[in-house]
């Protein structure tokens, strides 16, 4: 046990580097704990310890993979039903946008450009249209904007894209069983379903110090996610659609929300995004840069030319339209979790899935950092986090922390 408790103080040592380089740069900490776990992982392969972080062990997974649900759960939450229903053709609009035309680019890109055949090319081409709910949400939280109109209705886009993601891999290469047809019923049985039940439930059983809130919604998305990979599919797809159903209840409880945050950032994501970043060998890209640097400019490239023009078709200026396409630009969540199909089911090699994954990684980090620091729409901002992200404040924290030195 001395071996993984190492392993897990290891994780949230990275986490908390992460966590003040963040905070130093105003960095989303999701996209800085992906770094951090690649130069982790880059220097201790180096140094002939890769081995202290055993990202394949399947606690480790679990762990990731707990946390993957559990913040796709809370971004489906974050979604406002009346929201929703009046920014819906947007929402769609600019979904679909970002996945059809971004698919066609990179499987090109793979199959013309580097020389795939058709099926890892069509791979690649689904997994980097995808939109990391997971990254897009962290920095909508950690800037307000998931409290906005604005923000759910990237959320709601997001959804659509990764959507689109789900049904074409399924489609593609996962053919229709009689257990993808259980597992569609059964999640569209808990769709209807668990709106109903769940305000009951909580109404009998709720408010005591035994968290029956958080066992109850952890049962239903374990049980659903364990059916959907039984089914072929992934644990993160009916996270997002129980968590759109649930936006109306448990979405509007203020501190059942505050408490399952807690939770998953505070403990279960460090493992998902710092695993994410230590899969990727810095060196290894380094001697073959060409893939990766190809794949992630045709990707950005393609996404912001079927994006933009649709965000813009919506009224939004300039600044606005081109923030909201750098975010449906990043990847993470459903593009790692294609690639990583693609390689247990033989229709990629290792070298592809390195170049495929670094490309992704690659999208989750660059377009996010452009959009934060050339495209931040600040005007916005829900007014205590305007507040917060001005020059006035940022000028006060250093005068305070000068104090505070001077003082000790």
């Amino acid at each position: 046990m001395a071996g993984i408790w190492a392993q897990v103080a290891l994780v949230f040592a990275l986490a908390l580097v992460a966590s003040v380089i963040a905070h130093h740069y105003r960095f989303s900490t999701a996209l800085v704990e992906i770094v951090v776990g690649m130069v982790a992982g880059s220097a201790l392969g180096a140094l002939g310890y890769y081995g202290a972080f055993s990202v394949q062990e399947p606690w480790v997974k679990a762990f990731a993979g707990i946390g993957a649900i559990l913040l796709t759960f809370l971004a489906g939450a974050e979604l406002d039903p009346d929201v929703f229903k009046m920014k819906w053709r947007e929402a769609a609009a600019i979904g679909a946008a970002s996945f059809l035309l971004p698919a066609i680019g990179c499987w090109a890109a793979a199959h013309y450009l580097l020389g795939w055949e058709s099926a890892p090319a069509l791979l690649a081409g689904i997994a980097l249209a995808a939109t990391s709910v997971a990254v897009v949400y962290t920095v909508m939280m950690e800037y307000g904007f998931n409290r906005v109109e604005y923000g759910k209705t990237i959320l709601a886009a997001c959804f659509i894209t990764d959507l689109g993601t789900v049904i074409t891999l399924g489609l593609v290469f996962a053919p229709f069983t009689w257990k993808t047809l259980a597992f569609v019923l059964a999640l569209g049985g808990a769709f209807v379903g668990l709106p109903k039940i769940t305000p009951r439930a909580y109404a009998i059983f709720g408010g005591k110090p035994s968290e029956f809130e958080a066992k109850f919604l952890l049962f239903c998305l374990m049980g659903l996610g364990a059916l959907a990979v039984w089914a072929g599919s992934e644990a993160v797809l009916p996270a997002y659609l129980i968590g759109m159903a649930l936006a109306g209840s448990v979405g509007r409880d203020a501190a059942l929300v505050k408490r399952l945050r807690a939770i998953t950032i505070g403990l279960l994501t460090p493992f998902y995004f710092v695993r994410a970043g230590y899969f990727v060998s810095i060196p290894t890209v380094l001697m073959a840069p060409f893939g990766v640097v190809a794949l992630l400019i045709v990707e950005i490239g393609a996404k912001i030319v079927s994006v933009y023009p649709v965000a813009r078709a919506f009224n939004a200026p300039h600044k606005d339209a081109m923030y909201t396409t750098l975010l449906m630009a990043s990847g993470l969540t459903f593009g790692t979790i294609s690639a990583l199909f693609g390689l247990s089911n033989k229709i990629i090699d290792d070298a592809q899935y390195s170049t495929l994954v670094a490309a992704i990684i690659g999208t989750a980090l660059l377009p996010t950092l452009i959009a934060n620091k050339f495209y931040l729409p600040r005007h916005l901002l829900p007014k205590d986090e305007a507040a917060l992200h001005t020059p006035a404040h940022q000028a006060e924290v250093e005068e305070a922390l000068e104090d505070s030195e001077i003082r000790s």
